[in-house]
Order: C-alpha cells, then structure tokens, then sequence
C-alpha cells in the first residue's frame, strides 16, 4: 500500500441530541474532539415517524398566503 494515503482514524465523543453520548471512531476533527448533532436518529422524522412542520424564515407563511385562496369551493 502507499504509504500516507489512507486519513487519520482516531477516537472522538458524538453527542446526541437528548445529551447521551458514545466513543467511535472517526476522521472528524483530532482526537479527543466532540461531535454534537442537531438531528439523530432519535429525533429525526425518517427515524420516529412524527412529522413537525418548521416554518423557516416565514416560508409556509409566504406560501399560505400566496396560494392560500384554492381549494374546492362549497357553498
């Protein structure tokens, strides 16, 4: 194999979002570092099945307002 061409595998802490955390092993960062994720498994919707609507920046605002007049009409 050539020499230098494979990266650094070293240890780092991944935190979960709900605060636990584990050892793995990774070329993230140097060793000893921490990983903290914003979504994981356990709060992500494609994992728990509950979806949450998150209006960023006023986008389903701007949409609602936008096509907020069709639909079916009843009278």
């Amino acid at each position: 194999m050539k020499k230098d061409l494979h990266p650094d595998y070293h240890e780092i802490k991944v935190v979960m979002t709900d605060g636990t955390e584990f050892t793995t092993r990774s070329t993230y960062g140097a060793s000893g570092d921490t990983m903290r994720l914003d979504i994981d498994p356990k709060t992500h919707p494609a994992w728990t099945g509950e979806h949450r609507l998150v209006d960023s920046g006023g986008q389903v605002a701007k949409f609602n307002k936008r096509f907020g007049g069709f639909g079916l009409k009843t009278e």
